[in-house]
């Protein structure tokens, strides 16, 4: 979802709505979160999608947001991220998101089709405005 604030070719009406939301409230997101970001941002830097001052500049706007980063034993993670991902046929890191989800019973921003139908299974609530 962050990425596609950062990507203009990426923006819809739903990723300009969750950027609202996120800038109005708080946001909690898995430990792996950081470095997502930071690969899709050098791989879009590298694929001339961003300039490195783009990039330089969405990261200070990144920071400045009320995003909260959730931090989890191993031993929770290697549990349950497997157990889900086993369950909805997910990958270990879009359980991440889920788990947190369902932990915190926060609705779900993501516009994965599978990751949304996992939660919608697991009576995850997508996020919207």
């Amino acid at each position: 979802m962050a990425l596609a604030w950062a990507l203009p070719d990426e923006a819809t009406d739903y990723t300009d709505d969750m950027l609202e939301l996120v800038a109005a409230g708080k946001a909690w997101v898995p430990p792996l979160w950081p470095h997502e970001i930071a690969n899709g941002l050098l791989m879009a830097e590298r694929r001339r999608r961003v300039t490195a001052a783009q990039r330089s500049a969405f990261v200070e706007e990144l920071l400045r947001m009320p995003i909260e980063i959730e931090q989890r034993s191993p031993r929770a993670v290697l549990e349950t991220h497997i157990n889900l991902a086993t369950q909805y046929g997910l990958t270990a890191y879009d359980t991440a998101y889920l788990d947190l989800a369902l932990r915190k019973g926060l609705a779900l921003m993501t516009q994965d089709k599978s990751l949304r139908s996992a939660a919608t299974k697991a009576g995850v609530k997508i996020a919207s405005l």
